[in-house]
């Protein structure tokens, strides 16, 4: 017999056998991450848009779900979630997967809510991983074609001789024209009155019949009145005057200094989202934005295309947010 053989060597040849076999399945497990980025998108992609179909936010997702589509080569499916001010569509996509699959397309809300609602099912900062700033859309200070004001300066003036007389007209609480309206309020020291409406489709009807005295709506709905004739606009609340809107000073150039309010959309993903994946929505999006086609579209649409980048996004996300907590906390602005 051989003194050599030492029976436990199978046992440890077996031993090491299954190491070798748990090392390769880890391996395997933690190379699936990767493999699933490298693949990514193999199947369609959701865009949830937290508001209603036929608005400014479903519009541009629509146009962003063709483009992106086309370019990821996988269908990308709008789905519109509306309902608390865009909060239940955002809190499905915080809890969705970060897998790339599920996106959301919000809008000017997105920064508002935080200091609107005491309880939010999402924290707005740590829940999204924010990707571009798609357009920005500047509002118009419109009043009646037969008000006695022809400026922002007029307006200003009659809101200090009668305090609280005059009336700004809303799509309701809380959201853009509403904010604008106080942030003029408070930049110029006066008391105007807010009426809000069920919607910026009647407070545009009672502002053009002189229900109401002034109104802060984007150049995508009373553009048009205005160009028709049936309203004035006084100012503009972008930063410089507007592509085709060059006759119009701004609200800031008019006495306002430092006034500047957009309504805006922007993308965003899961926080957790894969660095690669993010990436490539980002360059995806910003290249569809500079597109010639797209150009064309916004500016049939009277919007302003920007396509930043998720760092920009960020940086505005965090101004926005800040300066409407402190309109809205100066302001005593509640929902009802």
């Amino acid at each position: 017999m051989n003194k050599s053989f030492k029976p436990e060597r199978p046992v440890a040849l077996i031993r090491n056998a299954l190491a070798a076999i748990g090392f390769v399945a880890i391996g395997a497990t933690a190379a699936l991450p990767a493999l699933a980025q490298a693949t990514w998108p193999d199947k369609p992609l959701k865009l949830v848009v937290p508001y209603p179909a036929g608005g400014n936010a479903d519009n541009t997702a629509r146009l962003l779900a063709t483009q992106l589509g086309q370019r990821l080569g996988q269908q990308v499916v709008v789905d519109n979630r509306p309902g608390g001010s865009g909060t239940i569509g955002a809190a499905a996509v915080a809890k969705a997967p970060a897998d790339g699959y599920t996106l959301l397309l919000d809008a000017t809300a997105f920064t508002v809510n935080p200091s609107l609602f005491p309880k939010l099912p999402f924290e707005a900062s740590k829940d999204f991983a924010p990707i571009s700033l798609v357009l920005q859309v500047p509002l118009l200070m419109v009043v009646p074609a037969m008000s006695p004001f022809q400026s922002v300066a007029d307006v200003a003036k009659a809101a200090k001789a009668r305090p609280g007389n005059l009336t700004y007209a809303s799509a309701g609480n809380g959201g853009a024209q509403h904010l604008a309206g106080e942030l003029f309020k408070q930049g110029q020291k006066v008391a105007i009155t807010h009426i809000p409406y069920r919607g910026g489709a009647p407070a545009l009807t009672d502002l053009i019949g002189g229900q109401v005295d002034v109104m802060f709506s984007a150049t995508t709905a009373s553009g048009p009145f205005v160009k028709s004739g049936k309203l004035r606009a006084l100012a503009i609340t972008s930063p410089r005057r507007a592509e085709g809107w060059e006759a119009v000073p701004t609200v800031a150039e008019s006495g306002v200094p430092g006034f500047q309010v957009s309504e805006w959309n922007g993308l965003f993903a899961p926080a957790g989202t894969p660095r690669p994946v993010l990436e490539r929505l980002e360059a995806e999006t910003r290249a569809i934005v500079a597109s010639p086609e797209m150009k064309k579209r916004f500016a049939e649409l009277g919007v302003q295309g920007v396509g930043s980048s998720a760092q920009e996004f960020s940086a505005f996300l965090k101004t926005e947010t800040t300066k409407w907590a402190e309109v809205i906390r100066t302001s005593g602005i509640r929902i009802d």
